[in-house]
């Protein structure tokens, strides 16, 4: 079992109203609502929780890229990990991810990352990531290219990591003549790659087929199975393999209490409410924009936006909730890694408008308590 500690770094103060004034809290929310004195005040709040997360024993701090938005403050990812950097001593620093399909230069992701490796010491795990298609209305992309500038990007990117140069580079969708990057990184062949998903069917086998670990924000239990169980057989009937349960990971919220259940939700509960209600406004034509995905895709997105309409909104845990006592909290999270089959945990401490001082109770209770639990239970890494 791995614990990695995610982080969407959001904004509090979101107009109550944002869905009805504006429709979402994506794209279109004015800018005039950011206060930046706030934002200093959030930035220097989150980055200690994520050290703090190293200070307890997280294998990896994560981080993400989002774009005109409440959501989530990281439209550079990379510039969260260099701040990372110096603030931790052991967690590998994940970046979940670059959105490589929205640069016109990846040459600039490759050097960047590589940077980020060698001054951390080799502790970048590179995720790499389409964008959402909230992105491609924000960045002005033509969705239908997505896939296509992705695939080739993320091929230049690893070639130039891997293979000396100076070499050219003439693609579809980028061409370079000098492909030459300075420096190269520290972790040899190149930085350890994650794939995040929403379960898209083309995405599942290209990670399975480069054998990429899968992981998944804010997905059921029952499609979280789907979709690894998807993978694992492209695995094994179309690229020879069996993928076990390092290749699986999901993220879910995790708040601990020393008096329950009970009240760790009366707590907690406020805050995501928050979070469905004014971070995740996020209409689905914005969401996934005509061209984004193939139809199949499409149709598993709209059932699942479905699901989870008749369901009060996106799912914030994969089976059953970690809301509660230390042990409550221990028990189910072997349960739900079991249940999957997943190996990783990203759990994400800071949900909507949640204060620093319940966010630091709930880690502290989570190292102190949980973690040892784990350890008694099972074995953590």
């Amino acid at each position: 079992m791995e614990l990695y500690a995610f982080h969407l770094m959001p904004y509090p103060n979101i107009d109550p109203k944002v869905r009805e004034k504006y429709s979402s809290a994506w794209v279109v929310y004015p800018n005039s609502e950011y206060d930046p004195v706030l934002g200093q005040q959030l930035y220097g709040e989150y980055l200690d929780q994520l050290a703090f997360a190293d200070t307890i024993g997280f294998d990896a701090v994560v981080v993400n890229e989002h774009h005109q938005n409440a959501y989530g403050l990281m439209p550079s990812p990379n510039i969260m990990a260099a701040a990372l950097i110096d603030r931790t001593q052991n967690a590998k620093i994940a970046i979940l991810g670059n959105g490589i399909a929205l640069r016109d230069n990846p040459l600039r992701v490759a050097e960047e990352v590589a940077m980020l490796d060698v001054m951390s010491g080799g502790r970048v795990l590179s995720g790499f990531v389409r964008g959402i298609g909230a992105e491609y209305h924000s960045m002005g992309l033509d969705p239908t290219r997505s896939r296509s500038r992705f695939f080739e990007a993320h091929d230049l990117i690893v070639k130039a990591w891997t293979e000396p140069g100076p070499f050219s580079w003439d693609g579809e969708n980028y061409q370079f003549r000098y492909v030459n990057v300075w420096p190269r990184p520290l972790q040899q062949p190149h930085p350890p790659i994650l794939v995040p998903s929403q379960g898209s069917a083309e995405t599942l086998k290209w990670g399975a087929q480069h054998r990429y670990p899968l992981v998944c924000t804010f997905v059921p239990m029952e499609r979280l199975k789907q979709f690894y169980d998807r993978y694992r057989q492209y695995a094994s009937e179309d690229f020879g393999y069996e993928a076990g349960p390092e290749q699986f990971g999901f993220t879910s919220i995790v708040y601990v209490h020393p008096d329950g259940e009970e009240a760790a939700a009366a707590e907690i509960e406020p805050h995501i409410r928050y979070f469905k209600e004014r971070a995740f406004t996020l209409p689905l034509p914005t969401f996934f924009p005509p061209g984004y995905t193939a139809p199949e895709s499409y149709k598993t997105r709209i059932e699942i936006a479905r699901e989870l309409a008749a369901s009060g909104g996106p799912t914030l845990t994969a089976g059953e909730p970690l809301i509660g006592s230390p042990e409550q909290i221990g028990e189910r999270l072997e349960k739900n890694l079991a249940a999957c089959g997943a190996g990783t945990l990203m759990a994400q401490f800071q949900v909507g408008d949640m204060p620093h001082d319940k966010v630091m109770r709930s880690m502290e209770l989570f190292g102190s308590e949980v973690m040892p639990y784990l350890s008694r239970n099972t074995v953590v890494s």
